[in-house]
């Protein structure tokens, strides 16, 4: 497997665009399209919130009705959530005017939006958004780029990815993007992410691959604790790459499956580190617990704790903030069996031994945390097993962003 450059369209066969629609923000790209000229296999991962957005209502039927899918249209500003049967019509009208426009199903068009919650979205500046998109759209990695920025909100950094891998004798290309910086805490995926290949594959093996990534890492990752009501992957296959169609498991299966999981844990780790008001990348490696679920349990009972995040921006290796947090997990281990240890590219420290303080050096924790991406290791002595969460520390601007995001 190799890391290339681009994103959504490094694959072939794929193209991307953005335009500013105004729909919320000024003077900036809002609104994005990907379009695959051939009809793809999709997979997707929505929302656990009980609350939907009206996107997440229309993109999920067309998945589960395994409907042909050409092209994704995505607008950031207004999230047309809480927003009745009028958000509804909503997506339907913009897939019916990107249909218009490609000259494609509208059932072939899939629509995501992201972020104030219960406003309407103008539909005349998403009509004339998708009349301004198609005539950009093209198969260059910059399209690919202002696209991923055309869908940030409240993130500092696009996020995109891209590898290529051997796959009978065929070099397969998967590539992302996706947007994420506050209310991250997925019981699915979070936030937007969208994931294009030219991988020959089945509709059932791309809905097993993408389930099982997602479960690694868009469900490893948390922000501030809330889950939003737009959350969504989606992973479209055009097969252009020309490889053996993949039906089953195997050799080329797990190869495909690397690079998948490699694209999306490189997005989440990139959606984690750009939380709101982050200074840093919060890591939280669970090893030697007796299963993978409690391992998983733990490793997010951490990651997701306030104190502990405080502690992090503070550069403080209040250790004990974080055997509080393992304990209130709701997993049975002997407190007095667990080893932590601190990392960073500055260096390592094992801070307590048996439940107890080893008696570090505070001035060599601080250097350590002191980094823009820090790791927790917690040692269990119980088993095998192992689990990696993802999050980043709490800061005062956090609060600030949150304090007034609607304006």
């Amino acid at each position: 497997m190799e890391h290339i450059d681009g994103g959504v369209t490094a694959a072939q066969g794929f193209k991307a665009a953005s335009t500013a629609a105004n729909i919320k923000y000024e003077n900036r790209d809002d609104m994005a399209l990907i379009y695959s000229e051939e009809v793809c296999k999709v997979a997707g991962t929505f929302t656990g919130n009980v609350v939907k957005a009206a996107p997440v209502t229309w993109d999920s039927t067309i998945v589960k009705n395994n409907l042909g899918v050409q092209a994704v249209v995505v607008n950031s500003g207004i999230a047309n959530a809480c927003t009745g049967d009028e958000g509804i019509e909503m997506c339907i009208k913009t897939a019916m005017a990107v249909s218009g426009a490609l000259h494609i199903p509208y059932e072939g068009v899939l629509v995501a939006s992201t972020g104030v919650i219960g406003m309407p979205i103008p539909l005349d500046k998403i009509q004339a958004g998708i009349k301004a998109l198609v005539p950009k759209l093209s198969y260059e990695n910059t399209s690919g780029t202002d696209a991923a920025k055309a869908i940030m909100t409240t993130d500092t950094i696009p996020k995109e990815v891209a590898v290529t891998v051997e796959i009978g004798g065929k070099t397969v290309t998967v590539g992302g993007m996706s947007k994420g910086s506050g209310m991250i805490h997925p019981n699915m995926c979070t936030m937007l992410a969208f994931v294009t290949s030219d991988v020959n594959i089945t509709k059932e093996m791309l809905d097993k691959a993408l389930h099982i990534v997602v479960d690694d890492t868009y469900n490893m990752i948390s922000v501030d604790g809330d889950t939003s009501t737009n959350d969504t992957c989606l992973l479209l296959a055009n097969g252009k790459a020309g490889n053996p169609v993949i039906d089953k498991e195997g050799e080329d299966f797990d190869a495909f499956f690397e690079a998948l999981m490699e694209v999306n844990k490189t997005l989440a780790k990139m959606m984690a580190g750009d939380g709101e008001g982050a200074s840093a990348l919060f890591e939280v490696k669970v090893i030697n617990s007796d299963t993978v679920e409690n391992a998983k349990t733990l490793a997010k009972s951490v990651v997701t704790s306030s104190l502990t995040k405080a502690a992090i921006y503070g550069h403080d290796a209040n250790w004990g903030r974080i055997l509080c947090a393992l304990g209130y997990s709701g997993v049975d281990f002997n407190p007095e069996n667990v080893d932590l240890y601190f990392e960073s590219k500055a260096g390592k420290i094992h801070i307590v031994s048996k439940g107890v303080s080893t008696g570090y050096s505070e001035e060599e924790a601080t250097k350590i945390l002191s980094e823009d991406a820090v790791t927790a290791i917690c040692d269990m002595h119980m088993g095998d097993a192992k689990a990696t969460a993802w999050g980043c520390d709490l800061t005062h601007e956090y609060v600030s962003i949150n304090a007034d995001y609607r304006s």
